[in-house]
């Protein structure tokens, strides 16, 4: 099956990627030789998706002697390419990558999991002196990582989230996040009231502690230093980039992808497959919606994930080092890589 490579959320260990290159704005090529440098951290490039990221990250990674690390809570499913914009296999091919595809669809995967197989990757490239490339547009994984937040380990309980789920669907998402509100009022500030999974997800852990949500969520400084760059697109342009890699995504196959994964019985109840634009295909598939409606559908959808995606990434953070992606942003990114990566 042939893939558009890109990145919403491969090969064992690793690979990932955020657009196929015309959508991009950008045509990564292998340099013809690579400038050594000294690794002093973390390299982590944010920002929507459809914007670039993937391209960049894999310019740098060939300039720099780098390897990419998965920051997609999506790309980490095996047998869900298209939809989440994974890397080709030849771009996988020109540098390492890591955290891709290695959980199914149905199985259990939690910001806990990631960070620890996030960290443990991190540290395994600084030890060989190769510089990490944190890249990819979940900025609960992304900040996790870089400012290390200290996650609850509480187990999943099936019976509480089915029963919430439930309650969620009679009452509307509204009722949990309320209940969350008068509980953990710090908790529900960071939360998104729509995000119903996360909200759950709360109140579990709460109810499991017996403690706050928010007082187990601490920080402790990661042992590594972090540059974030970010790359920016004015809303038009970036929605029209966004379009025509859902228009490429369905030329690619992406109603078959989804077929597939319905057929061996991921069902839409799956984290896994509230993934942007799997549902809305799925509707179809099922007779709801025409396919034309999905599209719309599917288009408007990432749009609205770009929107929320902007509180994680925001331009008034002083962290990240914000380029314009409209051009060409690979020069002045290495340039601040290796300013950084010298002390500058």
């Amino acid at each position: 099956m042939n893939r558009v490579s890109g990145g919403y959320p491969q090969t064992p260990g690793g690979s990932g990627s955020d657009a196929p290159a015309p959508h991009r704005g950008l045509s990564p090529s292998r340099p013809s030789h690579v400038i050594p440098v000294s690794p002093r951290g973390v390299v982590a490039i944010v920002g929507p998706t459809g914007v670039g990221k993937s391209a960049l990250a894999l310019h740098l990674a060939q300039a720099l002697g780098g390897e990419i690390v998965n920051a997609d809570s999506r790309q980490v499913y095996r047998g869900m390419d298209i939809g989440t914009a994974k890397p080709s296999p030849e771009e996988r091919s020109l540098v390492p990558h890591h955290l891709f595809d290695f959980v199914d669809p149905d199985g259990e995967f939690s910001l806990a999991l990631y960070q620890e197989k996030a960290n443990a990757a991190i540290q395994d490239i600084l030890s060989r002196g190769r510089l990490p490339l944190l890249v990819g547009g979940s900025g609960l994984y992304i900040w996790a990582v870089l400012e290390g937040v200290r996650v609850p380990r509480v187990p999943p309980d099936a019976a509480f989230r089915s029963a919430m789920q439930e309650r969620a669907e009679r009452d509307g998402p509204q009722a949990l996040f309320a209940e969350l509100e008068a509980i953990d009022p710090e908790a529900a500030c960071r939360i998104d009231p729509r995000n119903v999974r996360r909200v759950i997800r709360a109140l579990e852990v709460c109810r499991a502690t017996g403690a706050l949500f928010s007082d187990l969520r601490r920080k402790e400084p990661p042992p590594f230093e972090s540059l974030v760059i970010g790359l920016a697109l004015e809303r038009r342009e970036l929605y029209r980039r966004i379009d025509a890699r859902v228009d490429a995504m369905m030329a690619q196959g992406w109603v078959e992808e989804v077929r597939a994964l319905l057929e061996r019985g991921y069902g839409l109840d799956l984290p896994s497959m509230s993934a942007v634009g799997y549902r809305e295909i799925a509707l179809h598939l099922c007779g709801d919606i025409t396919l034309e409606e999905a599209v719309a559908r599917a288009k408007s959808s990432v749009h609205g994930f770009v929107r929320h995606q902007g509180a994680w990434f925001r331009r008034s953070n002083p962290r990240i080092r914000w380029l314009d992606a409209a051009g060409d942003p690979c020069v002045p990114a290495e340039s601040l890589v290796r300013a950084w990566l010298v002390g500058g």
